[in-house]
């Protein structure tokens, strides 16, 4: 077989796989309209309503101003078009059914962005201008490394208050003391992106490590939970559940009320995912059962949402359909479902919290945005930082909004000691090429809803992918820890990376006066 030759029979063959793979997508959306949109002429009419009608079969509308004319042009679009029943053959051997579209309507959603998106996106202006100091702060750096460090994760243990890190081209998981000295060391079976630790009858303590199997996103599920023994000599990882869809946190319930711990897992995918359940059973094993086959959950936080006495499920979804999901205890083994929240799959949820900012009585919300690897690499003025009130039932307001291009992560604690709760945030997708201050801002609390931001000078010594906080020297203040991925997921043309590329993590060490 010549070159030429099979050259055309692989690409026949991909041209099937997609095909195939739009019908799927397409089979599994909601609201499939049963009559097609009869045309009227007029371009612009016509695209928004094939938009309208098709476009949000899977996910929230994407307005069009949401993205540059070129991005929608030469990246977004062509992306989604396979979605849509769109390949190079549409009116021969790949002729779809009722969901997909006619060249003709295609056509007619490609001059509606054309000619409706702008050419450029205003950066947005925050509300308040952030202050360049290191607030109460003080920088700890453990020793550089020889080579180019891939931390996906930096946590602290609450009880042992020891440091764990991940690598991500490694998988190595490294413990770490207080006075930032690597103490031991084991390989994982893919880098791990959380740790939940639980203090065991024995007082040993132990961790479940989200592993998530491949990094980029790809349906793969090789994703594991391993739990370690912490108090083990030699750290000894054991499987808890394997065959997962690229798992990315892990929380603990009981949410039978049998006095047993129940194990929650986000499997956040890429076109598949889910979130997973496991049960446990008297003999200590466990049951898995799945509360979502939905992909893209990035985070759960468990509580009882409703006040009826049983633990509920909260998960944020950040990739397609994204949004903030409450998953209510139904008291018999089930969950129902209240959408709180819905975004564009252009915001690519990070993170959230609930607490109640304004002592009130009802729990708010914290959100952060700002994944920016997936179809449109181009800086979001929406990108950053809400807070939404809970007007009551879970109904949510957006109150403020600070804008951070690429925020990925946050954590909340009562920095300063005056009683009210600080946020920190990172962005990985930071404009490191114009603005990288806001890779991590300190948000002093001022009154509800409202804080003070402080651009912490941390940008030169690396470029943070996650973060944590918790007490490191053990001295009653928490402290944060930032994981340096240092090289890769380069998203701005010409940047040039002047951070230091050997840093696993650093500390910013809690310096308020109280």
């Amino acid at each position: 077989m010549n070159i030429k030759k099979a050259y055309i029979i692989s690409s026949f063959i991909f041209l099937i796989v997609t095909a195939l793979a739009g019908s799927i997508l397409l089979s599994g959306c909601k609201n499939k309209t049963a009559e097609r949109y009869v045309l009227t002429g007029d371009t612009l009419t016509d695209g928004k309503n094939l938009v309208q009608i098709h476009c949000t079969k899977c996910h929230a509308l994407v307005p069009a101003n949401a993205l540059t004319k070129d991005v929608w042009t030469f990246h977004t679009l062509p992306a989604m078009g396979p979605y849509l029943g769109i390949t190079p053959y549409l009116d021969g051997y790949f002729k779809k059914d009722t969901a997909g579209l006619t060249l003709i309507e295609w056509q007619n959603i490609v001059s509606y962005y054309k000619k409706i998106a702008p050419a450029s996106l205003s950066a947005a202006k925050p509300p308040v201008t952030a202050a360049n100091d290191w607030a109460g702060f003080a920088l700890k750096t453990p020793a550089p490394t020889e080579k180019a460090v891939f931390t996906t994760m930096a946590t602290i243990d609450p009880y042992s208050h020891k440091i764990y890190t991940s690598d991500g081209v490694t998988s190595i998981l490294q413990e770490w003391d207080s006075s930032l000295k690597m103490l031991r060391s084991v390989k994982l079976p893919s880098t791990a992106m959380n740790a939940s630790f639980t203090k065991e009858k024995t007082g040993a303590v132990t961790a479940k490590f989200s592993c998530i199997g491949e990094l980029q996103l790809v349906d793969f599920p090789n994703g594991r939970i391993m739990n370690v023994n912490l108090n083990d000599a030699g750290l000894n990882p054991v499987k808890f559940a394997s065959e997962l869809a690229r798992p990315v946190h892990t929380v603990s319930g009981d949410f039978n009320k049998d006095g047993l711990t129940d194990w929650v897992i986000c499997g956040q995918g890429y076109l598949k995912g889910g979130v997973y359940m496991f049960l446990q059973n008297n003999d200590g094993t466990f049951v898995q059962t799945n509360i979502s086959d939905k992909a893209g959950a990035v985070k759960a936080i468990v509580g009882d949402f409703n006040k009826d006495g049983w633990q509920d499920l909260m998960v944020l979804f950040g990739r397609g359909d994204e949004g903030l999901t409450l998953f209510l205890n139904d008291q018999h083994g089930g969950f129902t479902k209240k959408n709180l929240l819905q975004f564009p799959p252009v915001y690519g949820s990070t993170d959230f919290e609930v607490t109640d900012l304004d002592h009130d009585g009802n729990l708010d919300v914290i959100y952060t945005c700002g994944f920016n690897f997936n179809d449109s690499r181009i800086l979001k003025p929406y990108h950053g930082l809400y807070l939404y009130k809970n007007t009551g039932n879970w109904n949510l307001k957006q109150e403020w909004f600070y804008p951070i291009n690429g925020c990925t992560k946050f954590v909340t604690a009562d920095f300063d000691g005056d009683g009210d709760l600080d946020i920190a945030t990172t962005a990985f997708f930071a404009d490191l090429k114009d603005n990288p201050a806001e890779g991590c801002i300190y948000f002093e609390h001022d009154k509800a809803f409202s804080f003070k931001p402080h651009a912490l000078p941390v940008s030169k010594y690396g470029r943070w992918f996650n973060m944590d906080v918790g007490d490191y020297n053990s001295d009653g203040k928490p402290d944060i820890i930032l994981s340096n991925y240092s090289t890769g997921f380069n998203f701005q043309p010409g940047l040039k990376p002047f951070w230091l590329k050997n840093l696993p993590f650093v500390v910013l060490e809690n310096n308020f006066k109280k």
